[in-house]
C-alpha cells in the first residue's frame, strides 16, 4: 500500500500540466485517478485506493437519492490520468476550474493520497490548523 507524505511547490505549464516530485511516481507507474475532493482540492489515487472509493460510492448510491448523486458528482468529477516520463500530469480543465489552479500548485503527501491545491485555498482551509500540531491545541 503506498503511503504519501510532503509538500512540494510546482506550478502549472501552458498546456495545464503539473508535475509529480519523483518520489510519488512510482505507484502511478500505470495511471491514477484524480477527483474532486474536500475544501476544493484535487485528490490523485491509485488504482488499488481508486477501487476502495468506487466500491463506497456504489454502495451509496444504493442507500438513497442524495447519496445517489453524491456518487453521480463524484464519478463525474473524476478523471483517469497518466504520468509521462518527465513526471508530468495533465489535469482536466473542469478539475482545475474545480480547485481554482491557475499558477502555482502545492503537491502533498495525505497518506492515501496525494492532493493538490491552489496555495491560497491551503492558506485558507488548512493552514490554520497548524497550530493545533504544533502547539499541542485541541478542539
Amino acid at each position: 500500500m503506498a503511503r504519501f507524505f510532503g509538500r512540494y511547490e510546482h506550478s502549472l505549464d501552458p498546456k495545464g500540466r503539473v508535475i509529480l516530485p519523483a518520489k510519488f511516481r512510482a505507484p502511478f507507474e500505470h495511471g491514477g485517478y484524480l477527483t474532486q475532493f474536500h475544501e476544493r482540492c484535487l485528490a490523485l489515487w491509485t488504482p488499488e485506493e481508486f477501487e476502495k472509493l468506487m466500491v463506497s460510492m456504489q454502495e451509496k448510491a444504493e442507500a438513497g437519492k442524495g447519496d445517489r448523486n453524491l456518487a453521480r458528482v463524484w464519478a463525474a468529477g473524476s478523471h483517469e490520468v497518466e504520468v509521462d516520463r518527465q513526471g508530468r500530469m495533465a489535469i482536466p480543465a473542469h478539475l482545475r476550474e474545480f480547485a481554482r489552479l491557475e499558477g502555482d500548485v502545492l503537491v502533498n503527501g495525505a497518506i492515501d493520497r496525494v492532493e493538490l491545491w491552489n496555495p491560497v485555498i491551503w492558506g485558507e482551509f488548512v493552514m490554520p490548523e497548524e497550530r493545533r500540531l504544533t502547539e499541542g491545541a485541541e478542539e
